[in-house]
């Protein structure tokens, strides 16, 4: 039997488990969606493709699973490009299938012709133009496969409307190889065991972990590593939820914004088993001088990210997963120690620095803090909410004063740093999770770039909850522009805002306003069990900054404290 191109890639997506899509109709793709209702696939409407790409991607780190869009041609596909470069520096498994022009018309300038195989293959692990139906079953595979394995990232898929209209036989492969593409999930036997004999000599060491632990699943196992060994643990931004927020050995996020504690461990630790990060300069702070008593431990499934930014003594290309099965197998075989008894007095100079510098804030009178309104929000949900964020002094308070207790329970652009993802990547975790609770944690500025994505959650009745730590500022920007450009404020007050509460109401969610310190913990509670989408606008400080800060270019020890 034949099936059309547009039949043959809906049911290569029934194939490959998809039960969901994101996309945007157009012309180029009207063959799919005249299909679409024929499949066991759900697809939803987003108000803009920007919005598809982030809610794909939402979908993703949430599940695991690769997230899928559905774009047209021209600018539908150029639309994406900030969603996938977001998914391809966080390392987002996605397929993204964008409509073209059909296969004569392409290089004659057609109308919403775009060459987006070429503009999306810096921010893309892969990409394909399908010129040939009988290459489209094999190329969905492909594109999947490479998706998923490996580094995880975003590949493109481009089809021709001509190819979406043709008709020939289907087949759909079984299993795929591709001869220059073998990832190698396996440690080097002999370095682990390299690692497990510095790790057994070292006074002071410490687990930095990364989104790569997330990604492989790693994140049981390497609790029970450094419980089993007393080894105190810090992450990335993108690492949060990899080890339990609440564990004694858990020291918060390092970097920029960092806990004092964490960024005092790795200067003064003489181990440090980075495990799935990739030393992103936010993290390092003063390259030559991160780290500067440590023998390195570098875990990754990609060797092209191991000494590429900082010098490694010992390298391990592999899954995280089984790097860190293999090094606990190595550990256990060693003679009895009393690891706790070994790190004693490391543990206990890691707590001091945490009694003497936790994080904190100064409350004032009639003044909402915003670290306070997210003390309130991880009271109230106990940790179990799924917490996406947008990007800023919001993202930061939301990594520094909520705990993660588990991986996939925050949703947020570290690598590529995008306003507007949160909210509609909220939108994806909440059709994933239709059970759980999803906060977006916003600022005033970033929650409008992708605003009307309000619309696609009230279609579905998705519940998603928008908390606004309204400043009036371009907050992160602004506090640069305090500490290290003598408060010139120039363009980062957001002198006109909208009415959220209407705002949210002229949707048909709910609004609700907060300007007391006494309302926080009533109307959040309020607005989470409420079975629709709301907006939470809290009017905070304006000019409360974000502290540790580590001044760009300097060492991780000159931190700026409250």
């Amino acid at each position: 039997m034949e099936l059309t191109g547009a039949q043959i890639l809906l049911e290569s997506l029934k194939r490959e488990g998809v039960k969901h899509i994101f996309g945007f109709p157009g012309g180029a793709v009207i063959d799919i969606y005249d299909q679409i209702p024929n499949y066991p696939i759900q697809h939803y409407l987003v108000r803009h493709e920007q919005g598809a790409v982030h809610a794909a991607d939402g979908y993703a780190r949430s599940t695991g699973k690769v997230g899928v869009c559905l774009v047209t041609s021209g600018p539908g596909a150029t639309n994406t490009v900030t969603g996938i470069a977001t998914a391809y520096m966080d390392s987002i498994p996605m397929v993204i299938f964008t409509g073209q022009v059909p296969t004569p018309l392409i290089g004659n300038d057609a109308f919403q012709e775009v060459d987006i195989v070429g503009i999306t293959r810096p921010c893309t692990k892969h990409n394909y133009l399908v010129k040939d139906i009988e290459k489209l079953a094999g190329t969905i595979k492909e594109a999947f496969y490479i998706a998923s394995t490996g580094r995880p990232g975003p590949v493109l898929v481009d089809l021709p409307k001509d190819i979406m209209q043709a008709k020939t036989g289907y087949e759909y492969p079984e299993t795929i190889s591709i001869r220059s593409y073998n990832p190698n999930y396996l440690p080097n036997r002999k370095q682990v065991k390299k690692a497990v004999r510095l790790i057994a000599k070292a006074e002071k060491p410490l687990i930095y972990a990364g989104g790569g632990v997330i990604s492989s699943h790693a994140g049981q196992v390497l609790t029970r590593l450094a419980r089993k060994h007393a080894i105190p643990v810090t992450a990335t931004l993108m690492g949060l939820g990899a080890f339990p927020g609440n564990d004694p050995l858990w020291l918060g996020m390092l970097g920029m914004h960092g806990t004092f504690p964490a960024n005092m461990a790795v200067n003064n630790s003489d181990v440090l088993i980075s495990v799935g990060a990739r030393f992103d300069d936010r993290v390092t702070g003063k390259v030559n001088t991160f780290a500067p008593r440590a023998k390195i431990i570098h875990i990754d499934i990609d060797p092209t990210s191991i000494r590429k930014n900082v010098s490694v003594h010992i390298p391990i290309v592999s899954d995280c997963l089984n790097a860190l099965e293999a090094m606990e197998q190595e550990l256990d075989s060693l003679e009895d120690l009393d690891w706790q008894q070994k790190h004693d007095s490391w543990l206990k100079k890691v707590q001091k620095w945490a009694d003497e510098h936790p994080l904190k804030y100064e409350s004032k009178e009639g003044v909402v803090k915003p670290q306070f309104v997210m003390e309130k929000i991880y009271q109230i949900t106990k940790g179990e909410a799924i917490i996406s964020t947008e990007v800023g002094q919001n993202q930061m308070w939301a990594a520094q004063f909520y705990r993660y207790h588990a991986p996939r329970t925050l949703l947020t652009s570290g690598g590529l740093g995008t306003m507007g993802y949160g909210f509609p990547a909220a939108i994806g975790a909440q059709v994933a999770h239709p059970d759980k609770l999803v906060i977006d944690i916003a600022g005033d500025g970033s929650i409008q770039m992708n605003i009307q994505e309000m619309a696609t959650a009230m279609s579905y009745k998705l519940p998603v909850k928008i908390v606004i730590l309204n400043n009036g500022y371009l907050g992160m920007v602004r506090q640069w522009q305090e500490l290290f450009y003598n408060r010139n404020y120039c363009s980062t007050c957001l002198h006109l805002n909208p009415d959220f509460v209407k705002l949210a109401q002229a949707f048909g969610a709910e609004g609700y306003l907060i300007e007391k310190n006494e309302d926080v913990e009533p109307v959040l509670t309020k607005a989470f069990a409420s079975p629709l989408p709301c907006i939470v606008d809290v009017r905070v400080e304006p000019e409360e900054n974000v502290y540790p800060m580590v001044p760009a270019g300097a060492s991780l020890t000159e931190m700026l404290l409250v």
